[in-house]
């Protein structure tokens, strides 16, 4: 007898310490069970989920009402632009025999902040201009990839419309239309916005044609959209093809004024269709009058023009360098430069 309880006074306090790890490790097993439970479970039935950022999802804006998910996944693209963000698509979509163009944004250049990123694409949604190419939709996909859905203009951009040497890129009256044009739309985005847009990607490229020879600005915005290493890339590939105002260092500087340089760059191609990177601007304007490289065709009953179309080139050419100036303080502002084309035009 007097063995067992010796045993039992032995044994009695190992049990007790085993009994008390054994409560020990379930309260730390409930509390981690408790702490890793989602947030929408621990609230009740009432509480809302979580959104998840890289959900699938489409925004529409007016004209793109109608398109769905799966018509903007079904329909067939072809490649039409590629740039160090992304790709441009030609796509057809078959419902309606419309033709679309779908710009795909890699998900690496998409800025970081979802929510930024889509109160930016709601607000250039909503940008509606006769001279701006508006934004139809803009797709979600499950990887956080960006498809934005524009009009697509068939008869291309400014670019390719001087480089191709037509006749109509030689008449005064479609030159007039087409600075007029850009002109406006940029005013729209600096001034008839209750926030100001600055373009920030303005060049002969992004300025779309229509079969009226009506030109609609395009990507207006579109460093909004993307982190600060996707749009200083886009900076620099801006300023090696010639767009870049002195005063601009990264994408952030972007301006106003930033905005009317690139306009002024463009005027030159316009009228001397050279590319910004071959424009020597002093020799352009003595040689083109020497070479006589800007006419109105042949007309022996209005040959009266000429001379006062020579006066009005030789202003434009003088608005040109305004807007180039290498101070961005000088430079007329989008306003004053559509009042002195429209003196230039009478």
């Amino acid at each position: 007898m007097g063995t067992k309880l010796l045993l039992l006074s032995l044994l009695l306090p190992i049990l007790l310490l085993f009994l008390f790890l054994f409560l020990l490790f379930r309260y730390f097993i409930r509390i981690r069970i408790h702490t890793r439970r989602p947030s929408n479970l621990e609230s009740g039935p009432d509480s809302a989920p979580q959104p998840d950022p890289h959900r699938e999802d489409l925004l529409t804006f007016p004209g793109g009402d109608h398109l769905t998910v799966q018509d903007i996944l079904d329909a067939p693209g072809e490649v039409v632009g590629k740039s160090g963000y992304g790709t441009s698509y030609r796509a057809g979509f078959g419902k309606t025999g419309s033709v679309m163009l779908l710009r795909f944004v890699r998900p690496a250049c998409v800025a970081w902040a979802e929510g930024e990123v889509r109160e930016a694409v709601r607000a250039l949604g909503s940008v509606r201009h006769q001279n701006l190419v508006p934004m139809a939709a803009m797709y979600v996909g499950p990887r956080g990839e960006k498809l934005f859905v524009h009009p697509y203009y068939g008869a291309g951009n400014l670019m390719h419309f001087l480089k191709d040497g037509k006749a109509e890129s030689h008449r005064w009256e479609i030159i007039y239309k087409l600075t007029m044009g850009i002109a406006r739309g940029l005013d729209h985005l600096h001034n008839g916005l209750q926030k100001p847009v600055v373009h920030g990607n303005l060049k002969s490229r992004n300025v779309l044609i229509d079969a009226d020879y009506q030109p609609r600005l395009s990507d207006f915005g579109l460093h909004l959209l993307l982190n600060p290493t996707a749009a200083q890339e886009m900076l620099e590939s801006n300023a090696a093809q010639g767009y870049k105002a002195p005063e601009l260092i990264k994408m952030k500087d972007a301006s106003r004024e930033s905005d009317i340089y690139c306009l002024g760059v463009i005027f030159f191609e316009i009228l001397t269709r050279k590319e910004p990177t071959n424009l020597h601007l002093p020799a352009s304007l003595r040689n083109l009058f020497l070479e006589n490289k800007i006419s109105e065709p042949a007309d022996d009953n209005d040959r009266r023009r000429s001379s006062t179309i020579e006066e009005g080139l030789l202003k434009f050419f003088q608005l040109a360098m305004a807007c180039c100036s290498p101070n961005p303080v000088l430079r007329p502002n989008i306003r004053h430069v559509i009042r002195k084309i429209e003196e230039i035009g009478q």
